[in-house]
């Protein structure tokens, strides 16, 4: 059936714009944070293969387990500092800031790596420089999403933001090891000084909203309350982190157990590491973008993401075999990524806008707490069993952890006590139903 002549016909609905391409300010960040992620990723990648396959003669499990340590501890340890800091500072020049001291660190590296190789010390004080930068930019960015973007894009900002990590995953993982083997810890370090470089560069190109004064309606910074307090009123949210910061401790020995399987089981080398980690990063980026779709409750969808990576993580031990690990690895990665934007999402709508900053460092630092612990207790364990008992332990280790989150299901998630208004009015959000399916 044709229309009649003159009669009006309904325009399809246009499809919207993807917000990397529509929000200039929000991709420069984004891609800023890439480039950190993927450079701090890459750094930590390489000198975890260079110290089990180059500098290291005994004890590699302990050395390499001290160097992730100390990759995790400025995140949990500087958390009282980076929420005044990043509550007290123009988010753009923390970000900036943060970008241009690690590029100058690792150009540092580069210089003294090149005349002559850097002693262990040199490169695990190096490490310790970026991962304290990196302490700063990563919440700074997560309190920074609604100065960028609308409220009804925040979900579609939190899953590209927590794809960076996914995507440093597999850019780092691919460049880290292969970098090593071919131009070792000078060409590693010179990549991640122009990484951080162009973010600083591409963080300095964008333009912030001044959210919190927007929604005060005023020119005073919002009242700053301690950090016990923040959490201490969320206690749905406290209950989360606590399991997911258990889930850490044996989640996060993936990273010093892939160079000791690939050394002592697989037997192979630099092309090796890449590929199991690129396997991790590309699950986990799969994850960042389908999370949303996972049917069912949150906290219940959460519990069977962690009972799958237990499984994933745990078929390692049974069978080395490169092709089943790398699979199991992508599975792992991509319950990482889809438990992650799920829940970060709900935060950022539960908690107030005057509580982000706090907020945010806490959270990094309450889930980074156990990660230097699963470094320092998988590697020292790695000198004494083999690499597939620590498989083992990693997936048995998950299940109570998933158990702990499956019983949440039955509890309420709490609005955020005294929310500040937004800026622009937005439709309402019931708690009850943030986490469901969409």
């Amino acid at each position: 059936m044709t229309a009649a002549p003159g009669t009006p016909t309904a325009a399809p609905p246009a499809r919207r714009t993807p917000l990397i391409l529509r929000n200039r300010a929000f991709a420069a960040v984004w891609l800023g944070q890439v480039l950190t992620q993927a450079a701090v990723r890459m750094f930590q990648v390489g000198v975890s293969w260079w110290i089990v396959a180059y500098a290291v003669q005994g004890a590699r499990g302990l050395a390499s387990g001290l160097f992730m340590a100390l990759c995790t501890l400025p995140a949990v340890v500087l958390a009282p500092v980076v929420a005044r800091t990043v509550a007290g500072f123009a988010h753009r020049s923390v970000l900036r800031t943060a970008a241009g001291l690690a590029a100058a660190t690792a150009c540092v590296l580069a210089v003294w790596a090149q005349g002559g190789g850097p002693p262990l010390a040199g490169v695990y004080a190096a490490a310790l420089a970026l991962a304290t930068c990196q302490a700063f930019f990563d919440p700074c960015l997560t309190t920074s999403v609604p100065e960028l973007v609308d409220d009804a894009d925040i979900e579609t900002a939190t899953g590209f933001e927590l794809s960076t990590q996914s995507l440093a995953g597999l850019g780092g993982a691919l460049l880290g090891a292969l970098t090593v083997d071919r131009a070792g810890v000078a060409g590693l370090a010179a990549g991640c000084a122009a990484a951080y470089a162009g973010a600083a560069l591409l963080v300095a190109s964008a333009r912030f909203r001044n959210a919190a004064t927007s929604a005060q309606g005023s020119d005073a910074p919002p009242a700053q309350r301690p950090l016990r307090r923040i959490l201490g009123e969320l206690p749905y949210v406290r209950r989360i982190l606590v399991c997911f910061t258990a889930a850490n401790l044996f989640t996060a020995a993936v990273f010093v157990v892939i160079p000791l399987y690939t050394r002592s089981v697989l037997h192979g080398g630099g092309g090796t590491v890449a590929l199991l980690e690129a396997s991790l990063g590309a699950g986990a980026l799969v994850g960042a973008f389908t999370g949303t779709r996972v049917p069912g409750r949150l906290t219940v969808a959460g519990a069977w993401c962690l009972g799958l990576m237990a499984l994933a993580l745990a078929l390692p031990g049974l069978f080395a075999h490169r092709p089943i690990i790398a699979g199991c690895l992508v599975v792992a990665g991509w319950c990482a990524g889809a438990v992650s934007v799920r829940f970060v999402a709900l935060f950022q709508r539960l908690v107030p806008t005057a509580d982000k900053p706090g907020f945010f460092a806490v959270m990094q630092a309450v889930l980074g707490a156990s990660l230097p612990v699963a470094s320092l207790v998988f590697g020292s364990a790695g000198d004494l069993l083999s690499p597939q008992t620590l498989c083992l332990v990693q997936g048995v280790g998950l299940l109570p952890a998933a158990c702990a989150l499956a019983l949440l299901g039955s509890g309420t998630p709490e609005p955020a006590p005294e929310p500040q208004p937004r800026p622009a009015p937005s439709p309402a959000v019931d708690p009850e139903t943030v986490g469901g399916a969409r």
